[in-house]
């Protein structure tokens, strides 16, 4: 990880948020990094030390950050707001109407599987049975790909 951070020119971060993703980046990395780098983080806010990286931004003015998360959300740390060169906007991507539809799908689907007694998927993170086109997803909710495998209505999305 420190051979990628010294050589690239963006970054951009996007790590599930675990005791090993905490403070990633912290002083020691950012030290390391290129004075003109660009690191972005769009997955969870406590992957960076935001302290730290407020005291980086206002050393090197030539680094700059893009963030849509922020470590205490919807709070930022003091001095972030104010850096001219970081970027900073909501966590909103799943804001488009056809997110949200599909969102909204999703849960309903999720309370009819249950209800019908189907178990509910155990491991987030696994998806790749939902995903093999060669084979029949998983009797358990959620997934808009089994649906209709299930009996369930079939989603619009």
């Amino acid at each position: 990880m420190e051979d990628v951070l010294r050589e690239a020119d963006v970054i951009s971060l996007h790590p599930v948020l675990d005791k090993t993703t905490y403070h990633l980046i912290k002083p020691e990395r950012l030290a390391i990094m290129k004075k003109e780098a660009v690191l972005v983080n769009a997955s969870r806010g406590p992957v960076i030390d935001e302290v730290a990286l407020v005291e980086h931004l206002k050393a090197n003015p030539m680094f700059r950050v893009g963030l849509d998360v922020f470590e205490d959300e919807p709070y930022m740390k003091p001095g972030l707001a104010e850096m001219k060169n970081a970027v900073v906007v909501p966590h909103i991507a799943s804001a488009s109407k056809w997110t949200r539809e599909g969102m909204a799908s999703l849960a309903a689907l999720n309370v009819l599987g249950k209800i019908k007694g189907y178990p509910v998927w155990g491991n987030p993170n696994v998806v790749e049975p939902f995903l093999k086109e060669d084979a029949t997803p998983p009797a358990a909710c959620p997934s808009l790909v089994n649906a209709k495998q299930l009996g369930l209505p079939s989603s619009k999305l």
